[in-house]
């Protein structure tokens, strides 16, 4: 019976939000558009996606293989792009590219401008300035950026809803020595903490998500506070309690799901911090290193390159619409859940 009644419940908020039509578009475009980047690899690859050889088959987007497998001389990574590797290919069977023929770190030696070089058939969006495609960079940075994103946002959100669901529970002292915990913490300096990290090593994907998780875990603990301070003296948590209800369970099976619905409303906006976020630290230079893709990078190519307004453009237009379109998800979010509007 109750899960019925769920059911019928998030029935309700899907058919809500699907009434708001900004909102289900921006969903429909930003899926669609992070599920293709997932397979970025099959779309935009300097390394075939199919060779066969002499009647066998090798695939060299998951296997490396030297050039003495395809008819060189040396025993080393083949170079898919030499004519006489592609020659001596096609003489004894065939080669399939991906639609794009390049990755996110490769670069184009045959351009016949200096670089970056403008929009063309070869580069539909132009080359920064070390002869790399824009849009493949942007293809993988995208997919890089919204799977940081929503790693950070789920670490975060967890730790967040947990530490304010004990805040907002047990009340008295435990609020008030958590309270000045947060005051402490929130007051240092996130900027310095990852200059000295930078200038101590190259940040990687998973040491600057740690890093940024201890700064972000906060967001929701005031709003789940909030809604257990109010909710812990209701008549059913005190039925609960009187029949011997754990308080784990009372907690998180009968007071979390509605903290839940005023903290799901915020997970969007979250998300969009991360993005603007890993975005800011990569132009500055404290993000990511130069091994990732990175929109950041691109936003600052668009800085330094000011003749080559194509890149500027590009990257303005990429953000700008991500975040808008995470925008308008989270206003239908929060619409859905609204029980005003459901009357």
């Amino acid at each position: 019976m109750q899960a019925n009644n769920r059911l019928q419940f998030l029935r309700q908020y899907w058919q809500r939000f699907c009434s708001n039509r900004r909102a289900l578009l921006s969903l429909v475009v930003f899926s669609s558009l992070f599920i293709l980047t997932l397979f970025a690899e099959l779309i935009a690859n300097d390394q075939p996606l199919l060779i066969r050889y002499k009647n066998s088959y090798y695939f060299p987007i998951f296997q490396t293989y030297n050039e003495q497998t395809f008819g060189g001389d040396f025993p080393t990574p083949t170079n898919y792009h030499d004519p006489y590797i592609i020659e001596n290919i096609k003489q004894n069977g065939y080669i399939i590219f991906p639609p794009f023929p390049y990755s996110f770190n490769t670069i184009d030696y045959n351009l016949n401008e200096p670089t970056p070089s403008a929009p063309s058939a070869r580069h539909w969006l132009g080359t920064d300035d070390e002869g790399r495609d824009i849009l493949i960079r942007i293809i993988y940075g995208l997919r890089l950026s919204v799977i940081f994103a929503f790693s950070l946002t789920l670490l975060s959100s967890i730790i967040g809803i947990v530490c304010g669901a004990i805040q907002g529970y047990f009340g008295g002292k435990t609020d008030l020595i958590f309270q000045r915990f947060l005051e402490i913490w929130e007051s240092l300096p996130q900027l310095f903490v990852l200059i000295i990290v930078a200038s101590i090593f190259a940040p990687s994907f998973w040491s600057l998500l740690f890093i940024m998780l201890a700064f972000s875990w906060t967001g929701l603990i005031g709003v789940v506070r909030a809604e257990f301070l109010r909710t812990r003296n209701f008549e059913y948590v005190k039925a609960a309690h009187a029949l011997g209800v754990s308080k784990i369970r009372v907690m998180f099976r009968h007071i979390l799901p509605n903290a839940l619905v005023s903290s799901i409303t915020f997970i969007p906006f979250i998300l969009s911090e991360a993005i603007v976020a890993l975005t800011a630290l990569d132009f500055l230079g404290l993000g990511l290193s130069h091994e990732y893709p990175s929109l950041g990078d691109l936003v600052r190519q668009g800085k330094d390159n000011l003749q080559a307004p194509w890149i500027g453009i590009s990257i303005f237009v990429v953000l700008s619409s991500l975040l808008t379109m995470l925008i308008f998800i989270g206003e239908g979010i929060r619409d859905a859940l609204d029980s005003r509007r459901a009357k």
